[in-house]
């Protein structure tokens, strides 16, 4: 699997988006072409995810950082292991995430979390065993699942700024389930390249501006 992927018109799944969609479509024409990295490291991935659980993407990242520090810039799971509860409390982390952060490294040092054998499971499959863990919700799934493994059709409506680009893109305030899937299922088979779209235009400041179609 290559690291950086670039999304362009003449990429397959871009082309399929705005046939179907006329509204992804505007927002696909006004970011244009993006490229994405993927990460290559699941269990560092997976440690930023639980760290970041209920806090800003700033936040997050700072606790994140701090821990690298800990880790001698490389979080893996034999520096984990060095570290005491303390220290890992001691750079702003929750007691609950230093039990996630210690379940997650046993689980994989011990085998029961296979990331090659992951690679080799279908989507459900791979929720299903990351729920398994203390700590790892849907949410932290589905994210593993888009930028880790860059799989192509996973909607990720229990995401705050996901569904926050969903309401501006069709001007909506009903972020249910029902709602989301019934409305998106246009996107299959590639709702995560579609997700990619709704980030960046979050994050571009597209969604200050409210949408109009033909405008």
């Amino acid at each position: 699997m290559p690291n950086t992927i670039t999304l362009d018109y003449d990429t397959e799944s871009i082309q399929y988006l705005c046939k179907k969609d006329k509204r992804l479509a505007k927002v696909i024409s006004a970011i244009g072409p993006i490229t994405y990295q993927i990460h290559s490291d699941s269990y560092s991935f997976l440690i930023h995810e639980i760290i970041e659980q209920m806090l800003s993407v700033k936040a997050g990242a700072k606790i994140y950082g701090r821990l690298e520090e800990l880790c001698d810039g490389k979080i893996c799971v034999s520096a984990v292991k060095q570290l005491s509860d303390e220290q890992i409390r001691g750079i702003g982390t929750a007691s609950s995430k230093v039990k996630y952060i210690r379940g997650l490294t046993d689980a994989v040092e011990s085998g029961y979390l296979d990331f090659k054998k992951l690679e080799t499971m279908n989507d459900d499959e791979i929720i299903s065993k990351l729920t398994s863990l203390h700590g790892i919700g849907t949410w932290t799934a589905k994210m593993y699942l888009i930028f880790a493994l860059n799989r192509q059709d996973v909607l990720p409506y229990e995401d705050v700024a996901f569904l926050q680009g969903y309401e501006w893109l069709y001007k909506t305030k009903d972020r249910s389930k029902a709602a989301v899937e019934k409305k998106c299922k246009k996107w299959r088979p590639y709702s995560s390249i579609a997700a990619r779209y709704l980030y960046r235009a979050l994050d571009s400041g597209l969604t200050k501006n409210e949408f109009h179609l033909y405008k």
